[in-house]
This record gives C-alpha cells, sequence and structure tokens, in this order.
C-alpha cells in the first residue's frame, strides 16, 4: 500500500505562486523591467532577500473543519537571483480550530509588495505600498503562523 501523505521531515511551511509571475512582470513593465520567476526553491545564488507580509484569505483543508480566515499579515520571503530572475516564498498558517497547515489565497498585495521590492532593488525611487490599513480583526499568531517559526516574519 502506498502512502500519499507528505512525511513530516519533508514538510515545508511555504508555498511559491509562478503562476502570479505575469502580474508582477506587468507591473514591473511600467518602468521598462523584465523579470523572469526562478523555479528552483534556494537560497544558493540569492543577490538579495527581504522579509515583508501581504493579505489574503485562508480555508482549512481538513475536511473535518470548515474554517476560513483572512489575514493581513501573512509572511513573505522576496529573492532576487542573478540575471533579472527572482521568487517568492509564501508562508502558510495553521488552522486556529484543528491545526492544520493552510496555504493561503493571496490578494493584489503579492504582485505589488514583490514588484515594490524589485524596483527598490534596482535603484528606482518609489512610494511604499501600502500595508493594510485597517485594523486587524484578531492580533497576529506566532504559534500559527509558519513565517515566524521560520524567522522570517516582521513581526519576529
Amino acid at each position: 500500500m502506498t502512502n500519499n501523505r507528505r512525511k513530516k521531515s519533508g514538510f515545508r511551511g511555504w508555498s511559491m505562486f509562478p503562476a502570479l509571475h505575469h502580474t508582477v512582470d506587468a507591473l514591473l513593465a511600467e518602468d521598462g523591467l523584465s523579470f523572469s520567476f526562478h523555479n528552483d526553491d534556494t537560497d544558493l545564488g540569492v543577490s538579495k532577500d527581504w522579509d515583508t507580509n501581504i493579505m489574503g484569505r485562508f480555508r482549512c483543508q481538513n475536511p473535518k473543519c470548515s474554517s476560513g480566515w483572512s489575514s493581513k499579515k501573512i509572511a513573505i520571503t522576496i529573492r532576487m537571483y542573478p540575471d533579472h530572475r527572482y521568487n517568492a516564498r509564501v508562508y502558510h498558517q495553521r488552522c486556529n480550530d484543528c491545526n492544520t497547515t493552510c496555504r493561503p489565497h493571496v490578494d493584489d498585495s503579492y504582485a505589488d509588495r514583490v514588484a515594490y521590492r524589485l524596483k527598490v532593488w534596482l535603484g528606482i525611487s518609489m512610494t511604499p505600498p501600502p500595508h493594510g490599513n485597517e485594523k486587524s480583526k484578531a492580533p497576529h499568531r506566532r504559534d500559527l503562523c509558519e513565517g515566524c517559526k521560520a524567522g522570517h516574519c516582521e513581526e519576529k
């Protein structure tokens, strides 16, 4: 019998979103820039990296739990590589009800923050994107944040 469940030792508390590259690319094109998405999830060869946060929603994937929540503080690490390549790790959060690790559904803040950081690194003067003007309904839960556990959350 084959076990398709990911072993604990192979668990990663983050995801990358290469499908959103076209949105980042469109924002970069506004300043005549072009980057490609670096599919290798590695720190090897990184020129620069930056921890920040984005916003989005979570839906618990545990079939016995129907919890869902929004978050104004989803940790993200943006990395730039040589030859105009980049990627970004977006950290997961755990469900408060059942402790299942959940992958976020990110909003437009993902592309805004990634494009902003790449432009700043290239010396383009930028106005920082907003970090969510509304007050969060709940405090940041470090115990549920995979970014905090990995040392990449701004709350650290």
